[in-house]
């Protein structure tokens, strides 16, 4: 059984920076991809970042520049740094794992920004 574990969140003001962190516990079978995605309370889930078993990270165009993605391949785990934070990425980001069996999802945390 897979565990995703989040951490990290909170409140920043418009220009300021969180951190995100998830680790993935349990029988890990091969990892395909792992990343984040975030929904707003208007929006739909959507793509922030993610990283490929071939080593290549995907960010959306929103985030291009301001965040970056940082995976242990040994540990299982993702942080996501964000930068220069704007209310528009006032969200809930959840934690995302793809292996060969199946994906898996982190519970969420809350990400605000007030301008």
């Amino acid at each position: 059984q897979v565990q995703l574990v989040e951490s990290g969140g909170g409140s920043a003001r418009a220009g300021g920076s969180l951190t995100l962190s998830c680790a993935a516990l349990g029988s890990i079978s091969m990892v395909n991809r792992m990343g984040w995605y975030r929904q707003s309370p208007a929006g739909q889930r959507e793509l922030v970042a993610i990283k490929t078993s071939d080593g290549v990270t995907n960010y959306a165009d929103a985030v291009k520049g301001r965040f970056t993605l940082l995976k242990d391949n040994i540990r299982n785990t993702v942080s996501l740094q964000m930068n220069s934070l704007t209310p528009d990425d006032t969200a809930v980001y959840y934690c995302y794992l793809q292996t060969t069996i199946r994906a898996h999802w982190g519970q969420g945390t809350q990400v605000t920004v007030k301008g």
